[in-house]
């Protein structure tokens, strides 16, 4: 049972509750406490947990969402950087065999986690007598607006893929992730984004529903994993040429194109490489990275890693 609680509808509260452990909040950590509990519920509701889920939880705080979650039947793995929280939050949840801490910087820590899971789980099966991939973790977390991109991304680029995302960023970082070819906001993160989940908008969230309320605006999204037949088979050059033909916006695909070719083709100019990738997906090298798809993307990266093992 557990030997306190929190009521985290209430800014006083949980003001109380800090001083009480002598407990600060660190701006650098982005801590920002969700009081809005119709918010939370929506939040909740989008991750469509099932009892027994597995869920990561980044950056949990003192634990409004953790609660919901352990309610709802979940196993939480709480990733937590703040060495203080991380003790308030051992005292509020350490009794309950649902709930797991990992301290440190999820940046660090969640690939030790991710094989963690890959190895408890194929134990899990084995032991079981049956053959069958693990059922992977759904995500949640009021991402902190200084690694939120950076943190997706990365999960992404090394193919560690959540069947559902919900998670609450800054609303600048939303739109990003969910922008459309041709406008000023589609980036490489975009296309990043795109290549594996279809994002869906849940709700703009005003300052007001957090303690304290922060300056600027956030926008709470639900990411839903695309069918593998949509994103297997990406070659390797892929994100990094994503990232290559975005790196100058105002260039066309061919000059950014040029640099990225003569870093992985040595045996064929620079110039013919990147003339045939173009020219065997039936794009122009005068448009701009902004004016391509996923696929278009995808298709390039193939024609180079073939134009690289091959030649022309």
């Amino acid at each position: 049972m557990p030997l306190l609680s929190i009521n985290y509808d209430s800014p006083r509260e949980i003001r109380s509750f800090l001083d009480s452990r002598n407990l600060g909040m660190r701006k650098k950590f982005g801590q920002n406490f969700l009081i809005n509990p119709r918010i939370r519920a929506r939040l909740l509701s989008a991750l469509e947990t099932q009892d027994g889920d597995e869920v990561w939880e980044i950056g949990p705080g003192l634990g409004a969402m953790t609660t919901g979650l352990l309610d709802q039947g979940a196993r939480v793995t709480a990733f937590e950087i703040d060495p203080a929280f991380s003790g308030a939050l051992r005292e509020l949840f350490g009794y309950n065999e649902s709930f797991r801490l990992i301290e440190g910087d999820v940046l660090k820590t969640w690939p030790a986690a991710a094989a963690s899971f890959t190895t408890a789980s194929a134990e899990a099966s084995e032991k079981g007598g049956v053959s069958c991939p693990c059922r992977m973790p759904l995500l949640l977390g009021n991402l902190p607006y200084n690694i939120a991109a950076v943190l997706l991304a990365d999960f992404i680029e090394k193919k560690w893929y959540f069947p559902r995302i919900v998670v609450t960023v800054q609303k600048e970082v939303a739109l990003r992730m969910a922008a459309l070819r041709g406008t000023k906001t589609y980036s490489s993160f975009s296309v990043l984004c795109a290549s594996v989940y279809r994002t869906v908008p849940l709700a703009a969230i005003k300052g007001s529903s957090f303690y304290p309320p922060p300056r600027v605006d956030s926008q709470a999204l639900r990411l839903e994993l695309l069918p593998e037949k949509d994103r297997k088979n990406r070659s390797s050059l892929f994100h990094p040429l994503v990232r290559a033909l975005f790196s100058s916006r105002r260039k066309t695909i061919r000059n950014n194109m040029l640099f990225f070719v003569s870093s992985c083709i040595v045996k064929v100019p620079a110039e013919d490489a990147a003339d045939e990738a173009f020219r065997r997906c039936g794009l122009s090298g005068n448009l701009r990275a902004e004016n391509l798809s996923v696929e278009d993307f995808a298709a390039l990266a193939e024609a180079v890693e073939s134009i690289s093992s091959y030649g022309l």
